[in-house]
């Protein structure tokens, strides 16, 4: 009796584990069965809405009813950790950049989540930072304001959405490759703020990201775009040159944003995700609408390809981040 009742035990075990693996496959087969929520972790009506927003449009045709909800707080932290803490399903994505996925973790002690909280779906679209002055600033491009820096010290500023963004990063990246300028970080609540600052003359320079505004407003005369991050030039305004033709090889910084899911989330779940957003992203419509907010859509990203760039992201971020002493303890 003793060994028939150890031989039963032992049966139900393996019998168990079949159940559960089929389960598991008939969840991932049977993906989605329900809606999908995609978490922007800013306010609505910023940049992640004219990115997220378009997607979660294509996902009707694609995945099924898929919808948005915003949880903004704590530059993106707060959205964010609530994704990392949902169930590795399928039904909850998160809408992630390099500030979310990267800067926020590298500089803040106790974010809510980790940097490897998260799977990497595929990259949406990539974007500059432009490098923009006030007319008043004798410098046409690089070179000149570097010059006009060095000759002019402490009395330039430039302006950001704030400290630890990728803006300030990168502006502070600037000033050490260029030989350690001398110029004032003015950190704003957000773009908007700086941008119209720099309109009316009370700063130098803006670190921006390129958008439809910027250009209006360079067509107008009111400021002046010297240079992009990207290592080629914008397909949505080609005339402005980049950062590496202007004489520094080594300033090459694209922004992104992209889809993620909580770490243990079925890798066919991520597949069928990734899929239907390449489906998505290959529909001229929906390119030309993020092209003509000076985006540049992804139409060849995948799982792997996009985890390389936050990887990447993160190696060129953190040394940065330590010499300007944002890292966190």
């Amino acid at each position: 009796m003793p060994s028939l009742s150890r031989r039963r035990f032992v049966n139900a075990v393996a019998f168990a584990a079949i159940v559960t693996g089929f389960q598991r496959s008939g969840n991932a087969a049977g993906y989605p069965s329900r809606p999908i929520r995609l978490v922007i972790p800013y306010g609505a009506g910023g940049a992640g809405d004219e990115i997220g927003r378009p997607w979660v449009e294509k996902m009707s045709s694609q995945l099924g009813p898929t919808f948005v909800e915003n949880i903004g707080g704590a530059g993106g932290a707060i959205g964010t950790a609530a994704v990392a803490r949902d169930a590795p399903d399928g039904y909850s994505l998160l809408l992630g950049n390099g500030s979310t996925q990267v800067i926020v973790p590298l500089t803040t002690a106790n974010p809510g989540y980790s940097v490897g909280d998260f799977r990497a779906i595929y990259r949406l679209i990539s974007s500059a930072l432009v490098f923009a002055t006030h007319p008043s600033v004798p410098a046409t491009n690089l070179k000149e304001l570097i010059a006009y820096a060095k000759v002019n010290p402490g009395t330039m500023s430039y302006g950001t959405p704030g400290i630890g963004t990728g803006n300030h990063l990168v502006g502070e990246l600037f000033k050490q490759q260029a030989g350690g300028l001398d110029i004032v970080h003015v950190p704003y609540r957000g773009i908007a703020q700086a941008t119209n600052d720099l309109v009316s003359g009370q700063i130098s320079l803006v670190v921006a990201v390129m958008s439809v505004q910027l250009l209006q407003l360079s067509r107008a005369g009111k400021i002046r775009l010297l240079a992009v991050t990207t290592e080629k030039r914008l397909s949505g305004a080609p005339d402005i040159p980049t950062a590496i033709e202007s004489g520094m090889p080594d300033l090459s910084y694209e922004g992104w944003f992209g889809l993620f899911a909580p770490k243990r989330t079925d890798d066919a779940i991520i597949d069928r995700i990734a899929e239907a957003t390449r489906t998505a992203m290959a529909d001229p419509a929906l390119q030309a609408n993020y092209r003509a907010q000076g985006m540049e859509p992804d139409g060849d990203s995948s799982p792997d390809k996009f985890q390389r760039i936050v990887d990447a992201t993160s190696a060129s971020l953190a040394p940065v981040i330590k010499s300007i002493g944002l890292q966190s303890l």
